[in-house]
C-alpha cells in the first residue's frame, strides 16, 4: 500500500437483479461502515487499493501539504506511472501510460473526478485548472483498466481528487505561502460536525507573475460540502465549487530560446485562458447491510474566454447522474463481491471564434453549437476460490454521441455515435498480509471529443471531421507490498492500440492541431515506486517510469518511436529528520530526452534537476515549510508539442514564432509558507 454517471434500461435492470440477489449472500457478511461523508477516508481508499488487481495509488495530502503544490504535477510527483511536465504556471502535461500523448494543450485520455463525480466535459475531454491541491484530502489514481469502478474506459484511467468534510477535518485551517516571481497564495477553511451532519468550506486565492514573461496568473476558488444524516442507514451530501481563473499564456518557444532564454514568453496576440465556472453535485449513500448503494446528480457550468490564434468564446453546461452498488458476502462457501454502476454525462454549449486583435475579438470566423453525451455502465464480480486468491471479471459498456451544429458553415455540421464494450479479467494473490501479486487484461475504448471532431483545414472554417475510436488491449502484471525497510509498487504493462488519436501542428506550435487515427501503435513500460526506511529519521522515496511507445509497421513512420514522452524518468526524495524538523533533497532525472517528431529526426537532451524541501513544526498544528526548486538553475526542455518532422525551420526564433514547439523546465525558485490548524 502506498501513501496512504435518463439511465439506460440495461444498467437499471442489472441493478434490480442484483438487489434481488442480496438474500443469497450469507447473513454474517461484513457490514459496510457508513460515515456521514461522500468522501471515503484515506484508510478506506487505501483498502480498495488492496482489492484491485492492478496499478492503483492513493496519495494522502500529507505527501504534498508542506510543498508549494499548485498543480497535479506537484501533488502526484511520487505516484508511480503518472507522467507530468510543467508548461507554465498551472498548465501542465499529465499522462498515464501515454494517454493523450500528442495533445499539446488541455488533456485527453484520462477521467478526472472530484469526490467521485466526473468533471470531464460531456465529450469526455477534460482540463485540470479547476482542481486545487490545497483542498484535497487525498487523491486516488487508477491506472488504465483499473478505473472501471469509476466508469473509466480510457487508456490512461482515472484520477479522483477527494475533498475534506467537516466529519473528518473539523476545526479551522489557515495557510499562506509565496516566494519567487511575486507569488502569493492563501487559504482559509473550516469544518464542523455534530450528530445530525457536518459542513466544510474552503476559500483559496492564488497569484503569480510566473517564471516566464506573459505567464502571470490569478485565481479565486471556493469548495464546500454539507453532509446530512437522514436516518441510521441513509446519508446525503451536497457539494458546491466555484472558481474564477485568469491565466496569461506564455506559449511555446524555439529550442534555442528555451535553453538560452527560458524566461521569454509569447506576447503576440495577448494569449490567455480565462475561466469562470461553477459545479453543483449531490451524493446519497444507503446502507444495505450487505453492501452500499450510492446515487446522485451533478451540474457544471463554464465560461471560457480564450484568446489564442483566434479569440475563442465558449459557454458550456454539463449535467448528469450516477448510481453504484457494492455488495459483499458469501455465495455458498465462496466469498463474493459485486460492483455495478452507471455514469451519464450530457452537455451542450456555444462556441464562437473571432479574429484576435491583440487579445480582443475582431471579425467573427466561426460559430458552432456542440452537444454530446457519454454513458458508461459497468459491472465487476470478484470471487475467492482459495484463501488469499481473488478472481475478477468485469466489463464496461460505453455509449457516446457527438453533434456539431455549424451555424457559420452549415455544410460542415455533423454527428457521430459510438457504442463499445470493454471487458476486464484479473487475479489478485495475497500470500501474506503485506505482499500481493496481481495480473489483468483489459480493453480500453476512447471516443473522440469536440477538439478531434471539429478541425480547421488550411485556409478553411472549423467543421465536423470524422475521427474514429481509439481501441486498445492492455495486459498488466505487478506486485505491491512491504518487507523489512522496503515498501514497493511495481507494474509492467503492454497496450496494443488501434486507431490511436495522434496530433501534430499544421503550423508547428499553433492551435488547432490536426488529429488522425494511427493504424497500430504499442505502449509498453514499467511503473515503479520504492520507499526505503533506513531509519526513523531517514526515508528515501523513489519513482521510476520506463515508457516505450512506438508505431508498429506504419505506412509512413514504420516502427518509429512516438514523440513527447521520454523513455526513462526518475525522481527521488530523501527525507532526513522527524515530524518536528526535516529537510528533503529531491532529484529529478531524465537521462535522455524525448523525440520531438514522428519522423524521429530530433530528440531533446536529458537533464537532472535538484530541489530542496524543509519543514519545521513550531508547535502542534503550526508548521513552517520551504520549497526550493531547480537550485542549480538548470536549463532544459520539459514538455514538447509534437511535430511531423523537425527541420531547422522549426527552430526559427524571429520571423516565425509559430514554429516553436518547446517548453522550458521551471526556473530556479524559492517558496515558503506557514499553515496552522486549530
Amino acid at each position: 500500500m502506498r501513501h496512504i454517471h435518463a439511465m439506460r434500461s440495461l444498467p437499471l435492470c442489472a441493478l434490480i437483479l442484483a438487489l434481488s440477489a442480496v438474500p443469497a449472500f450469507a447473513e454474517d457478511a461484513d457490514q459496510s461502515a457508513i460515515i456521514v461523508t461522500a468522501s471515503p477516508a484515506v484508510e478506506a481508499a487505501a483498502a480498495r487499493v488492496q482489492r484491485t488487481p492492478g496499478g492503483v495509488d492513493v496519495v494522502a495530502a500529507e505527501a504534498f501539504e508542506n510543498k508549494f503544490a499548485v498543480s497535479l504535477r506537484d501533488a502526484l510527483a511520487f505516484s508511480p506511472g503518472v507522467y507530468t511536465q510543467p508548461r507554465f504556471g498551472q498548465e501542465v502535461r499529465i499522462s498515464i501510460r501515454g494517454s493523450g500523448l500528442s495533445r499539446g494543450y488541455h488533456m485527453r485520455g484520462l477521467t478526472l473526478l472530484q469526490d467521485g463525480v466526473p468533471i470531464n466535459s460531456a465529450d469526455d475531454n477534460g482540463d485540470f485548472q479547476e482542481l486545487d491541491p490545497q483542498v484535497f484530502q487525498h487523491i486516488e489514481v487508477y491506472r488504465g483498466g483499473n478505473a472501471l469502478r469509476y466508469g473509466g474506459s480510457t487508456l490512461g484511467g482515472a484520477i479522483n481528487a477527494v475533498t475534506p468534510t467537516g466529519r473528518n477535518t473539523p476545526g479551522a485551517e489557515v495557510r499562506i505561502d509565496g516566494g519567487s516571481f511575486d507569488t502569493l497564495r492563501g487559504k482559509i477553511a473550516y469544518g464542523y460536525a455534530d450528530d445530525h451532519g457536518d459542513a466544510y468550506a474552503a476559500l483559496t486565492a492564488d497569484r503569480s507573475d510566473s517564471d516566464r514573461i506573459h505567464g502571470d496568473r490569478k485565481a479565486l476558488r471556493f469548495n464546500g460540502n454539507i453532509g446530512l444524516k437522514l436516518s441510521d442507514h441513509i446519508e446525503t451530501r451536497f457539494y458546491a465549487s466555484a472558481q474564477t481563473i485568469r491565466q496569461k499564456l506564455a506559449g511555446t518557444l524555439s529550442e534555442k530560446d528555451a535553453l538560452t532564454n527560458p524566461a521569454k514568453g509569447n506576447v503576440v496576440l495577448d494569449q490567455a485562458r480565462n475561466i469562470d465556472s461553477i459545479r453543483l453535485q449531490n451524493r446519497t449513500t444507503v446502507d444495505l447491510a450487505h453492501g452500499q448503494l450510492a446515487f446522485g446528480g451533478f451540474f457544471n457550468a463554464k465560461s471560457l474566454d480564450h484568446p489564442i490564434y483566434q479569440v475563442i468564446d465558449q459557454r458550456s453546461q454539463v449535467w448528469g447522474g450516477f448510481v453504484s452498488l457494492d455488495l459483499a458476502g458469501d455465495l455458498g462457501r465462496l466469498p463474493v463481491e459485486l460492483t455495478l454502476g452507471s455514469q451519464a454525462r450530457f452537455g451542450n454549449g456555444m462556441s464562437r471564434q473571432f479574429v484576435n486583435l491583440g487579445g480582443k475579438s475582431g471579425a467573427p470566423t466561426a460559430y458552432q453549437r456542440p452537444s454530446a453525451q457519454t454513458i458508461n455502465s459497468y459491472g465487476e464480480l470478484r470471487v475467492a476460490p482459495l484463501p488469499g486468491l481473488w478472481l475478477i471479471a468485469g466489463g464496461l459498456h460505453s455509449h457516446g454521441e457527438r453533434k456539431i451544429d455549424n451555424r457559420f458553415a452549415p455544410a460542415r455540421s455533423g454527428k457521430a455515435s459510438f457504442d463499445s464494450f470493454a471487458p476486464k479479467l484479473g487475479l489478485l494473490y495475497q500470500p501474506a498480509d503485506t505482499l500481493q501479486f496481481y495480473a489483468n487484461v483489459s480493453r480500453s475504448v476512447e471516443m473522440p471529443g469536440y477538439a478531434e471532431l471539429s478541425q480547421t483545414p488550411a485556409g478553411g472554417v472549423p467543421g465536423f471531421t470524422p475521427v474514429g475510436l481509439q481501441k486498445a488491449w492492455t495486459a498488466e502484471v505487478g506486485t505491491r507490498g512491504a518487507m523489512g525497510i522496503a515498501r514497493w509498487d511495481i507494474s509492467l504493462y503492454r497496450a496494443d492500440i488501434r486507431g490511436e488519436m495522434l496530433q501534430y501542428s499544421v503550423v508547428p506550435g499553433t492551435i488547432p492541431a490536426a488529429t488522425f487515427n494511427a493504424d497500430r501503435t504499442r505502449h509498453q513500460g514499467l511503473e515503479a515506486g520504492l520507499d526505503l526506511a533506513f531509519a526513523p529519521w531517514a526515508t528515501l522515496r523513489q519513482v521510476y517510469q520506463y515508457s516505450d511507445f512506438r508505431f508498429r509497421d506504419d505506412a509512413q513512420f514504420g516502427d518509429n518511436r512516438l514523440p513527447v514522452i521520454p523513455r526513462h524518468a526518475y525522481r527521488a526524495e530523501l527525507q532526513l529528520g522527524t515530524d518536528r524538523l526535516s529537510v528533503s533533497p529531491v532529484v529529478e532525472w531524465l537521462p535522455q530526452g524525448a523525440w520531438v517528431d514522428y519522423a524521429n529526426t530530433k530528440r531533446v537532451g536529458g537533464y537532472a534537476m535538484l530541489n530542496l524541501g524543509a519543514q519545521a513544526q513550531l508547535r502542534d498544528g503550526v508548521t513552517l515549510f520551504l520549497d526550493a526548486r531547480n537550485l542549480t538553475a538548470r536549463r532544459a526542455i520539459g514538455d514538447i508539442s509534437a511535430l511531423v518532422r523537425y527541420t531547422p525551420d522549426n527552430a526559427a526564433t524571429t520571423a516565425d514564432e509559430g514554429s516553436a514547439a518547446f517548453y522550458p523546465i521551471e526556473r530556479r525558485a524559492i517558496y515558503g509558507g506557514v499553515r496552522a490548524r486549530f
